[in-house]
């Protein structure tokens, strides 16, 4: 079997889905790896160190994807290469599946069995492979930094002689992996730190870092399979934003975190909310990419709204690339140490970690949500 990574080709992506020391594991149970020269170099690793590990270096981009038995990446291919994979290999990758259907419609007619990351299923034995859990770590943590850079004022209360500085406020809707990192970072750098949710489980988790939790009230779980959040009807969503109102108002900074998988984010903060903060203040919206948390979200761009920044930041964890490489790799070479066995793919329909990141086999779109929605 021929496992080939190769430079990921989509604008601003520095990281790489395998690096050295998960690769040599690969090649020491016998797999041939080849990666494409220059697939590390933005996430600090050289060719040579490929080389030292037992890969093979392959400078033709097209040549690597033609003879991959298995396709390892971290962005989902392009179309044009799609069209260079040979028919019948197989793909692993964070494909955004739903964002990506013309791609999983490529991927199927040219029977290309294809994985995606991000539909790893909540499960103990595969906390190891979570490349969601590992990217929003990343994702949490620089949206404060962020913050802090973009907030004209201190985060720590200060004490100087010429007088008392308060410390900020933070407000963090969404208090999943990103949400709590967040949380721990804010705190760590000395901000009044308010969380909201509606999973009421993740309480204890919020207050034991040191946060204050903004509690709704609901007549019902909201805590959906795999401990994601279910998604909420209108009359909810008007319910909690007025109620979130006045803490917004009240914050300095803003970290919008809250994802509804397979779904448009839900909008948490209205245009009247962002009219409502201090001037000088910030949010970072780090559901752009799915539509925002915040109304005014575009993604990609920061939006002034009366003196209120709105930061739609996309592929976070791709702006430190060095530690979101070691991350996603580990889940990755975790993942590959599950499905080659005896150097042939592990098809097993029965195994959940097979059948739940599933998305194209056979010439067809397997997975049952996304196939509806690619024939809308």
């Amino acid at each position: 079997m021929i496992v080939a990574v190769p430079t990921e080709t989509l604008a601003g992506e520095q990281r790489v889905a395998l690096i050295p020391p998960d690769l040599r594991g690969l090649v020491e149970a016998g797999i041939s790896v080849q990666v494409q020269s220059g697939a590390g170099v933005a996430s600090g690793v050289l060719d040579s160190a490929y080389e030292e590990a037992g890969a093979q270096l392959v400078s033709d981009a097209g040549a690597l994807l033609g003879a991959a038995d298995l396709l390892v990446k971290v962005q989902p291919p392009a179309l044009n290469e799609v069209a260079r994979l040979r028919e019948g290999s197989a793909l692993i990758a964070a494909l955004a599946p739903f964002a990506n259907l013309e791609i999983l419609r490529a991927l199927a007619e040219r029977n290309i069995t294809a994985f995606a990351l991000e539909l790893m299923p909540r499960i103990t034995r595969a906390q190891s492979m979570d490349i969601l859990s590992s990217m929003s770590t990343i994702a949490g943590y620089k949206a404060i930094l962020i913050a802090a850079t973009e907030l004209p004022k201190f985060f720590p209360l200060l004490m100087t002689a010429a007088g008392t500085i308060r410390p900020a406020r933070v407000l963090v809707l969404g208090a999943g992996v990103a949400g709590l990192q967040a949380i721990a970072t804010a705190r760590r750098l000395g901000a009044v730190v308010e969380a909201f949710d509606i999973r009421a489980a993740v309480k204890e988790q919020v207050e034991s870092l040191g946060a204050r939790f903004v509690e709704q009230d609901a007549s019902e779980d909201m805590e959906g399979a795999g401990g994601y959040a279910k998604e909420q009807t209108a009359e909810q969503l008007a319910a909690q934003r007025e109620m979130l109102a006045r803490h917004m108002a009240d914050s300095d900074a803003v970290i919008c975190t809250a994802l509804v998988p397979g779904r448009r984010a839900p909008t948490l903060m209205t245009e009247e909310q962002v009219k409502g903060m201090r001037p000088g203040s910030v949010i970072i919206d780090l559901a752009a990419e799915q539509g925002g948390n915040c109304e005014v979200t575009e993604a990609g761009k920061v939006v002034d709204l009366g003196g209120v920044k709105v930061h739609g930041l996309v592929n976070v964890a791709s702006s430190m690339p060095v530690h979101a490489s070691q991350m996603f790799s580990r889940n990755v070479a975790t993942y590959l140490a599950h499905m080659i066995q005896d150097g042939t793919l592990n098809l097993d329909p029965e195994d959940e970690l097979v059948g739940g990141p599933l998305v194209t086999h056979a010439g067809k779109i397997t997975n049952e949500a996304i196939a509806a929605a690619a024939e809308e």
